[in-house]
């Protein structure tokens, strides 16, 4: 008994050490969605274009100049993974009745260690909630994670994600991928180097342009 009862606090111990790698307490966000959603009285919502997800889109501040014709509501949060988006649908997705929703997530998921099956089991669940409380035919768009040359040593786990991603989507109504990896790629398939910050992570002007081209046929 002694020898059992040690296994099993070993084991929870393990348990609790690896929670870290491949999850985030979602309440570390809660001052940064109280402050995106503040003034949600004054955003127009008819027609809303959404866009949300990560510091890829919450960075993304001139959005709504790439598509001027548009009602385009940036939701994005910085340093967020699905599983945050999924404990915060109900304040950043699900007020605003989206028309359309584009979402960045996986990249810091895949980051923090978690697996292509992990992120879109969450994934799933997002897109339930999303249907069960926005509209069953409401088009949604998932944006792969981009190529980084800070992340560029975990590219073979990136571009599994990516078609495992993409082959999820097709299993489902009125959800579709959207591929930013392969535009951001020379023609050597090296990712390009002249369109991110100098943490060379996030993207300067150069790499939103590619975004904007690659995402303005699905609006």
């Amino acid at each position: 008994m002694k020898l059992f009862a040690r296994f099993v606090i070993l084991s929870f111990a393990l348990w609790v050490i690896t929670i870290p790698v491949h999850a985030q307490n979602p309440d570390k966000f809660k001052a940064e969605v109280d402050g995106i959603t503040a003034n949600d009285q004054s955003v127009v919502k008819t027609n809303v274009i959404l866009f949300t997800g990560s510091s890829s889109i919450k960075m993304w501040k001139d959005i709504q100049s790439y598509f001027p014709r548009h009602n385009i509501l940036n939701r994005g949060f910085g340093g967020s993974q699905t599983s945050d988006l999924l404990f915060y649908v109900d304040k950043l997705i699900l007020p605003y009745a989206p028309k359309k929703i584009f979402i960045y997530e996986g990249d810091n998921d895949i980051n923090s260690g978690k697996t292509p099956e992990q992120i879109l089991k969450t994934t799933d669940s997002l897109v339930t909630m999303i249907r069960q409380k926005v509209s069953t035919k409401v088009p949604i768009y998932f944006i792969t994670p981009k190529p980084s040359i800070a992340r560029w040593s975990k590219k073979s786990i990136y571009e599994d994600y990516n078609k495992k991603l993409k082959a999820w989507a097709n299993t489902k109504q009125h959800v579709k991928v959207i591929d930013v990896w392969t535009p951001m790629l020379d023609q050597q398939g090296i990712v390009l180097q002249d369109v991110f910050l100098e943490d060379r992570l996030h993207m300067n002007k150069k790499g939103y342009d590619i975004w904007a081209k690659t995402i303005a046929p699905f609006l």
